[in-house]
């Protein structure tokens, strides 16, 4: 069972075991930070794998709300906590598959959090994977395990990459005739500084926050003014993600007369007072071009799934009242 993320690495380290004739299952793991679940097809035939998907979001929501045990990265990545978390949650995945070892794509020196030796040993030690973790693209450079001893692995076919650079991993790529390269553009959304705004709300301000939570602070414009969390989307995308996040409790706000975007407000810990969903109005009636440009006063409709639709009637000349703004701002 490999750890497959969709990235070149990765994928080498499937195709690596596969040309010793074993039968390498790829597990992508999914959570609001990272996974691309609807590409897993397109990646069984383009690289002639089996890949599953694998939902983690609960458990990485959680570690990081509690922090990690072994520190962030440059911004609000737990990498090392993060693949511990990973290979602990594919070893209790064996059985159901009849598997009989983990491999992941980890290249030594490659990363500096992660992939520095000892930092591959905590990993190999904490997630309890020391004797059934093949790391086939730098496997050389490391101390054999039993799966190696034991003959299911052929050491001389694995191979001895290090460092930052990618020209040996590009000439594989060459070798195994891949139809398609990835680029090596980070995952993960907690690397992305831009995305680490958007979530840093979350964590100060929602006790604790969900997964869900996560999941809306990617979509669309985001603003907080006094605790209050309003997400304006900014194109037809935007609109239909949000309408794919409502829950229960959160107001949807739409003009009823006017083409513009939706907006979602979510009520956190308690139901926003009459002012703020009108001010919350206003501010997302700025945002329609023909509700800015128009000299009269505009509906908007607001509601949750629970309460009934009512009708607000704002004049978008009106600056909000509140402060909204954007995380970082």
């Amino acid at each position: 069972m490999v750890l497959f993320s969709g990235g070149l690495d990765s994928i080498l380290a499937a195709k690596v075991l596969q040309k010793q004739g074993l039968r390498p299952l790829g597990l992508h793991f999914v959570s609001p930070f990272f996974g691309q679940p609807d590409k897993i097809a397109s990646w069984q035939e383009m690289y002639d794998l089996d890949i599953l998907a694998a939902d983690i979001s609960e458990d990485f929501v959680r570690l990081v709300t509690q922090g990690p045990s072994w520190g962030w990265g440059r911004h609000l990545n737990p990498c090392v906590d993060c693949k511990i978390l990973m290979l602990q949650k594919a070893k209790a995945m064996l059985p159901k598959f009849q598997a009989t070892f983990l491999a992941s794509g980890e290249v030594l020196g490659q990363r500096p959090m992660s992939q520095r030796r000892d930092a591959l040993n905590i990993i190999l030690r904490e997630a309890g994977v020391k004797e059934i973790l093949i790391r086939p693209l730098c496997g050389k450079l490391l101390s054999p395990t039993r799966i190696e001893e034991q003959g299911l692995v052929d050491r001389a076919q694995l191979l001895d990459i290090k460092g930052r650079g990618r020209k040996e991993q590009l000439r594989l790529a060459h070798e195994f005739n891949l139809p398609e390269i990835p680029t090596p553009a980070g995952g993960c959304l907690l690397t992305d500084p831009e995305y680490v705004k958007r979530f840093s709300p979350l964590l100060e301000r929602l006790t604790p926050p969900k997964a869900e939570d996560f999941q809306l602070a990617t979509v669309g414009r985001q603003y907080w003014a006094n605790g209050y969390w309003l997400v304006i989307g900014r194109n037809k995308a935007d609109n239909e993600g949000l309408a794919s996040l409502v829950q229960a409790d959160d107001l949807l706000f739409k003009l009823t007369s006017l083409p513009g975007p939706l907006a979602l407000g979510r009520q956190a810990a308690e139901p926003w007072p009459e002012e703020v969903i009108r001010d919350a109005a206003r501010c997302m009636a700025l945002f329609s071009s023909k509700a800015a440009r128009s000299e009269e006063p505009v509906t908007v409709r607001v509601g949750t799934s629970r309460t009934d639709i009512r009708e607000f009637t704002v004049h978008p000349q009106d600056s909000p009242q509140l402060q909204w703004e954007e995380p970082g701002s």
